[in-house]
């Protein structure tokens, strides 16, 4: 007889100060989804307003630039990708693709709010995380633009 296990969040980056339980009930306000080698998980230019969060593998972040593919990194298990397009859904600035199976776990904004209204103790601390990794990403652009000025 075999069992199915539920996939679970794991307590890393955004998630990691929500204990199980909240993870646990977190997870119902979003889905699990697998995603093979090569498919995009998100495309540039699409219309594009949920969460993602990496629960397994790993993928690389790409956009076009004057006509070339640039990869702009890896991103991989408890890093999240859209929390702009989230907060202020638009179309994605980047195509994330999978370089091995992977598993993730999305919210969309409507999901999102519900959680925030239902469990807003928890909530505080999933928004900090998504701050945080806002203003690394950008402070991470900024440096990256001072550097090749000062070059």
């Amino acid at each position: 007889m075999s069992t199915l296990s539920t996939p679970q969040l794991p307590a890393q980056g955004i998630l990691e100060p929500l204990g199980d339980e909240d993870r646990d009930i977190l997870s119902g306000y979003g889905e699990f989804l697998p995603v093979q080698p090569g498919q995009h998980l998100i495309e540039e230019g699409m219309q594009q307003s949920s969460l993602f969060f990496v629960v397994s593998g790993k993928f690389h972040a790409t956009a076009m630039r004057g006509g070339h593919k640039v990869l702009l990194g890896p991103v991989q298990k408890g890093e999240t990708l859209g929390e702009i397009n989230l907060l202020d859904p638009n179309v994605a600035s980047a195509t994330v693709t999978a370089v091995e199976f992977s598993q993730v776990w999305r919210i969309d904004g409507g999901n999102l709010e519900g959680y925030i209204n239902e469990y807003p103790r928890s909530a505080a601390w999933l928004l900090i995380g998504i701050g945080r990794t806002i203003a690394h990403r950008l402070r991470t652009v900024n440096e990256k633009i001072a550097s090749f000025y000062s070059a």
